[in-house]
């Protein structure tokens, strides 16, 4: 193998860890992030209409 070849297949080495590493933690934001609720959920307003001064 040239020295070229292994210059290649170190980037390549690295760039498939930094993509494994970013992978792994975007699956771990997810799981912690995902189940937090930022707030309550909006009231829901039925059978009424809501006016609106155009002037």
């Amino acid at each position: 193998m040239t020295h070229t070849d292994e210059v290649i297949a170190k980037a390549l080495a690295v760039v498939a860890a930094s993509r494994a590493e970013r992978e792994k933690d975007a699956e771990r934001r997810k799981r912690v992030f995902g189940s937090i609720q930022i707030g309550r959920p909006l009231p829901t307003i039925k059978g009424q209409q809501l006016s609106l001064d155009l002037h």
